[in-house]
């Protein structure tokens, strides 16, 4: 049987298309938010610890991404697309992530996280020959500034260490999602590297083996991030990119931050601080005026 739920074929002209893809879009974002609040609230009230977090979400993500793959039946793709670098990035993401998550709230690791992703993801362009416009040029130096004040010392500064942490989980994902840039069958793929991981994970878990501490609520936290959040979440992106053009993907994806970020407020009871108020319109305001000024 064929998965034709998860296809948009692109009729721009008709409403329902594009309340499909809408719809598409909004589910995939609030499954990326969802990660970040999936992940606070297991490590938070420690229900589990980060290393089994990490294990049980990439373990999970791969056998849905396996099934989704095997329900597409795409005869052309190849068997194994992935790769052992791609594999590597990934999981330092989710390494990085779940360790960080231990000490951050859901909306500062949520801001780290993007920025470092799309500040990142700029660098990239320009060690490749990349020029931007004086315009993202400044939107570049604002979002930096944004993630610098944000990791000040100060009364509200985030955890350092956790904060480091989300950096390099976002300069990973980043590494990961440039390499797999352009992929003719992206949830494939994504099986694929996620698959790959295993291996790390096991490694992971012998090293880690006297930390281990995993309560049955903790365990079907980590499945849910990995098997509905990632797995699930990245398919519906996929299938939403299929009708949007890059330059609107990177610009829906500034709601991810605010969308997480309401999240912990309303099921952690977090604060906003003025600091991470200030922090996140600096970040996406930065982002945004970059994204803009390439779409002209």
């Amino acid at each position: 049987m064929k998965l034709a739920s998860i296809e948009i074929i692109c009729r721009p002209a008709t409403l329902p298309n594009r309340l499909q893809i809408a719809l598409y879009t909004g589910l995939a974002l609030t499954a990326f938010a969802a990660n970040s609040l999936i992940c606070r609230i297991a490590l938070g009230n420690g229900a589990i610890d980060p290393g089994s977090f990490t294990v049980l979400r990439l373990t999970s993500g791969a056998v849905m991404l396996w099934v989704v793959a095997a329900l597409l039946k795409q005869e052309d793709s190849p068997p194994h697309p992935g790769s052992y670098l791609s594999a590597l990035m990934l999981f330092t993401y989710a390494i990085a992530f779940s360790f960080a998550y231990a000490s951050l709230s859901v909306a500062t690791g949520a801001l780290i996280l993007f920025g470092t992703v799309q500040v990142t993801m700029i660098l990239a362009g320009l060690y490749n020959g990349e020029r931007p416009y004086p315009v993202e040029w400044g939107g570049l130096l604002i979002a930096l500034a944004g993630l610098v004040y944000l990791m000040l010392p100060g009364l509200h500064a985030p955890p350092l260490l956790g904060g480091l942490l989300m950096a390099v989980a976002g300069a990973a994902w980043a590494i990961y999602s440039l390499r797999g840039r352009g992929a003719r069958f992206p949830v494939t793929l994504t099986a694929d590297n996620f698959l790959r991981t295993i291996p790390l994970t096991l490694i992971m878990s012998l090293l880690l083996i006297r930390h281990i501490d995993i309560t049955a609520r903790g365990a079907l936290l980590a499945i849910a991030s990995g098997a509905l959040a990632s797995g699930l979440g990245y398919v519906i992106w996929y299938a939403a990119l299929k009708c949007i053009s890059t330059t609107r993907a990177a610009t829906v994806q500034l709601l991810v931050p605010p969308i997480a970020a309401f999240g912990g407020v309303l099921l952690l009871d977090e604060l906003i601080t003025p600091r991470l108020l200030i922090a996140a319109v600096l970040l996406l305001g930065g982002v945004g005026m970059g994204i803009a000024a390439r779409h002209k």
